[in-house]
């Protein structure tokens, strides 16, 4: 198979100007990644088993955190050492004034983190044998729409990649891709359909291949082969990476595949694994990297992350996935 053709964040031009992915020059960027998404204060518990219906079952003692996709892949960015900032909203409640500080404290920009009328969004977390199974409580996520992102349209167009996934309404995520003009990355977890503007103007789509035949309507590819046919059957033009949790990824491009293996990791938790990843193919493609070098190191960002309990608690710094070996082959 011939390799993938590299997509890059738009580089900066001379004069303080950048060149958008499509070419177009705009003024400098005021930020390396600019996340439209969640907040949830997230509660976790770590269980022998998940429970029938009607049963009960004991864990372990319940930890309260920073969670929500969009904070969880804002957090891992800025860890990585990415200015970046967060249009959001949470509620005007002890939860989200907490996690507006704590974001704060990660050196996230919550000048867009606004509060609403309704109840800061709550996921709890059931953990069992390294896995997640999340049950969501949107609450302000639900109001974040098209009005609130447009407040911040200096945010989001002066950034060099939006990062977009979808626990919050099509509306904002439409009103994200529309004023974007560097490299919109769209994460479409949790899965269902999307509009397909959304899916048109995305310049890298990085689903699960759950997610993926969400967005085909089909069945789950069981293979690498039928997996390609799914992702240029949802963007038959577009560049996709399609995450296989221990079995590596696959990228995707109309010029080619490439399979790229997970990195050796001591599974804990899988909570905030897909939001590492996809922090850390930006964090590469800003630094210049093609798709599958992005992909390799979004790999060992992610087996950090697999490797700790929590979600935006197991997120690495740059000096942690630095440490550990390279990919395995």
């Amino acid at each position: 198979m011939s390799g993938p053709e590299p997509v890059s964040a738009p580089a900066q031009a001379p004069a303080g100007a950048v060149r958008d992915s499509h070419g177009r020059l705009h003024a400098a960027k005021t930020h390396d990644v600019t996340v439209v998404g969640s907040v949830n204060a997230d509660l976790a518990i770590a269980l022998p088993h998940l429970p029938p219906a009607g049963q009960t079952v004991r864990g372990g003692d319940a930890v309260r955190g920073l969670g929500g996709k969009g904070a969880n892949q804002a957090v891992a960015a800025a860890r990585l050492g990415r200015t970046t900032a967060l249009v959001a909203a949470v509620g005007d409640d002890a939860d989200g004034r907490a996690l507006r500080t704590a974001l704060a404290a990660e050196g996230v920009d919550v000048d867009h983190v606004g509060a609403v009328d309704a109840p800061t969004g709550v996921a709890v977390v059931l953990v069992h044998d390294a896995e997640s199974t999340i049950v969501l409580g949107p609450g302000a996520n639900d109001r974040l729409d098209a009005a609130r992102v447009e407040s911040a349209a200096a945010l989001v167009s002066g950034a060099r990649v939006v990062l977009l996934q979808c626990e919050v309404p099509d509306e904002a995520l439409l009103a994200a891709a529309r004023l974007c003009t560097g490299l919109l990355v769209l994460n479409p977890a949790p899965a269902r359909p999307l509009p397909p503007e959304l899916l048109r103007r995305a310049d890298l789509l990085v689903p699960n291949a759950g997610e993926l035949a969400v967005l085909a309507g089909a069945e789950p590819a069981a293979d690498v082969e039928a997996l390609v046919r799914r992702a240029r059957a949802v963007r038959p033009d577009g560049t996709t990476i399609v995450t296989r949790g221990a079995l590596g990824c696959v990228v995707v491009t109309p010029a080619g595949v490439a399979e790229v293996p997970a990195a050796s990791a001591d599974a804990v938790d899988a909570t905030a694994a897909g939001d590492s990843f996809v922090a850390g193919v930006v964090d590469a493609l800003l630094s210049g990297a093609g798709l599958v070098d992005a992909a390799r190191w979004a790999a060992r960002v992610a087996a950090v992350t697999v490797s700790r309990p929590g979600a935006a608690a197991s997120l690495p710094h740059r000096e942690d996935v630095e440490r550990i070996g390279e990919v395995a082959r």
